[in-house]
């Protein structure tokens, strides 16, 4: 029961209706493993799944290619997000 409220308001979950039973057997192992994962990081970091969520959304990088060549443009990082990304066995770029 506490998992599934914090998937639904920590992970903005909602509804989702599946009629195959393939289709059902996917969709609870995503499910399942996402909370799994969610958890892990909630272990790890000692932080909630929303705080975790909020700090590393604004992380992106870009790759551009030109002709051949190929160009990745990575995130600056700010030293809570790097403590964060630390705590979860990141081991930097």
């Amino acid at each position: 029961e506490r998992s599934f409220r914090m998937t639904k308001s920590d992970l903005a979950a909602r509804p989702v209706f599946h009629r195959l039973e393939d289709s059902i057997q996917a969709h609870l192992t995503v499910v399942f493993a996402a909370l799994a994962i969610s958890r892990e990081a909630q272990a790890r970091s000692g932080l909630s799944i929303n705080k975790i969520l909020k700090t590393l959304r604004p992380l992106r990088s870009a790759t551009i290619t030109i002709g051949t060549q190929q160009v990745t443009a990575h995130p600056r990082i700010p030293t809570e997000t790097r403590t964060l990304l630390t705590a979860l066995g990141w081991r930097g770029h």
